[in-house]
């Protein structure tokens, strides 16, 4: 399973402007700034809900490039499959029964983090915290706004929804995307 590629989204006042990978969002970012713009600019991580904060001096190109993530020399190992060795510290009872498992400590250390990751259980609460995040930048002064957080960390669709009627479609639809993924 392979991580997604992250993307950013700009808003310029409550307005979306632009959403995709950091590259095109930051050039979009510095044409909007170049020209009139309605209210701040703010780009937000669509990972973690966090403002992103952009250097938008020179070029289009030369803020696209700023931004636009290089390529790594190959670490030593086997880096065909990814692998990355790291310490692990644990009890002894614990190496103890991870030695004891078929393909030893690494193949099971890798299953259940696999497993863990399939549950999903800890993909809803990064969800919900970059929800969070970014309503808290946004729309801490918008009608419902307590309200709406309750329903979110409630996992309550229904009342999220109804919280946000009155609030700019765009800002509603953000933290609809970045709470609830692809239900949204």
């Amino acid at each position: 399973m392979t991580e997604a590629p992250p993307t950013w989204t700009l808003f310029d006042g409550e307005r979306r402007m632009a959403a995709g990978p950091p590259p095109e969002v930051a050039a979009a970012a510095h044409a909007v700034a170049a020209g009139d713009h309605d209210g701040p600019l703010l780009v937000f991580d669509d990972a973690s809900g966090k403002v992103v904060d952009l250097d938008l001096r020179g070029s289009a190109e030369e803020v696209a490039d700023r931004y636009t993530p290089k390529v790594a020399p190959r670490p030593r190992g086997r880096p065909k499959l990814g692998v990355v060795a790291r310490e692990v510290t644990l009890l002894p009872r614990h190496w103890e029964w991870l030695n004891a498992q078929p393909g030893g400590a690494s193949v099971a250390l890798r299953k259940l983090v696999e497993q863990a990751r399939r549950t999903g259980a800890d993909d809803r609460k990064v969800r919900q915290e970059a929800a969070y995040r970014f309503m808290a930048s946004m729309a801490g002064d918008l009608p419902g706004y307590e309200e709406a957080l309750r329903a979110l960390f409630a996992d309550d669709r229904t009342a999220f929804d109804a919280r946000m009627k009155s609030w700019p479609a765009d800002v509603a639809g953000h933290a609809a995307r970045l709470a609830w993924g692809s239900r949204a």
